[in-house]
């Protein structure tokens, strides 16, 4: 007899009680979406960019930012641009994710940070590889005509500076007091204005930079034993300022895989006669996202 009696004093739905619940309904999904989206777009992935001077660094980014490249000068600071990948340049991290995804757009989207290239500059790079702000990436740009020179200074001074950086991003892995692996850190190097006659392709690349990399480990074991260091030190095994496996062998690029630096070559031209080509590298810089 008490259920018909508790029926009564169901509330009656109000029109208030109503509107109340339709705007819960539909702003709460909406106030989610603009706090995700608005972290994601100020954490954006950023590709550190970097080479000799006269490479075509600068170039290369007022191509990927504006979609054709500008007359450019040395650059004296870094600078940072927001580019997006063109359409149909796939990302990783979106091979799962529906075109409809409010969030699949952000992904596309990343900072390219341009380094001076001089000599004298380079500490700019090399602070923005030891204190990384979400690094997901470095672009090494070569100038594949400059390495073919017969006198081989062009070579010697891409590898030398090479070097620095790949050791630096060696050492974020041995130099590490987590018992955690670091972030795979990919690099690519470029090999720029393979439209010029004299350009060398970016298999030669490959192997004139991994053999110029050797002479340089070579001539800076050579210094240390000048400088009065014995070869007992030398040999251990905890010494950082070796790059890739120790030892006389040759250098090459798989050696950098041990602490989770994955090195690639590929070739390019920003300008030429029939335009830029760079298509790989746009293909790199998705692969990564």
């Amino acid at each position: 007899m008490l259920w018909p009696n508790t029926l009564i004093f169901i509330p009656e739905p109000s029109p208030l009680l109503i509107l109340i619940s339709v705007l819960l309904v539909v702003s709460i999904p909406l106030l989610l979406h603009l706090v995700i989206y608005s972290r994601t777009s100020d954490t954006l992935p950023t590709v550190l960019l970097l080479g000799p001077s006269g490479a075509g660094k600068t170039a290369l980014v007022t191509l990927l930012e504006r979609g054709r490249p500008v007359a450019t000068c040395t650059s004296q600071i870094p600078h940072t641009v927001e580019i997006s990948l063109p359409v149909k340049t796939p990302v990783a991290s979106s091979c799962f994710r529906s075109p409809n995804d409010p969030t699949w757009e952000v992904t596309k989207k990343l900072f390219v940070q341009d380094t001076p290239g001089h000599g004298k500059l380079r500490h700019y790079a090399m602070d923005s590889i030891s204190k990384p702000q979400n690094l997901q990436g470095v672009i090494f740009v070569v100038d594949a005509a400059d390495l073919s020179s017969d006198a081989g200074e062009g070579a010697r001074q891409t590898a030398e500076y090479l070097h620095d950086v790949l050791l630096q991003l060696q050492k974020r892995a041995t130099g590490t007091k987590s018992s955690r692996a670091p972030q795979e850190m990919p690099v690519l190097i470029a090999a720029n204005k393979l439209d010029l006659f004299t350009a060398l392709p970016a298999t030669l690349v490959k192997n004139t930079l991994e053999s110029e990399l050797t002479k340089v480990r070579k001539s800076l074991s050579a210094g240390l034993l000048d400088s009065g260091v014995g070869t007992k030190d030398l040999d251990a095994p905890e010494d950082k300022d070796w790059l890739g496996e120790y030892g006389e062998g040759k250098f090459e690029f798989t050696q950098l895989e041990e602490f989770n630096v994955q090195v690639k070559v590929l070739g390019g031209n920003v300008t030429g006669a029939e335009g830029s080509d760079v298509r790989q590298w746009w293909d790199w810089i998705g692969s990564i996202l």
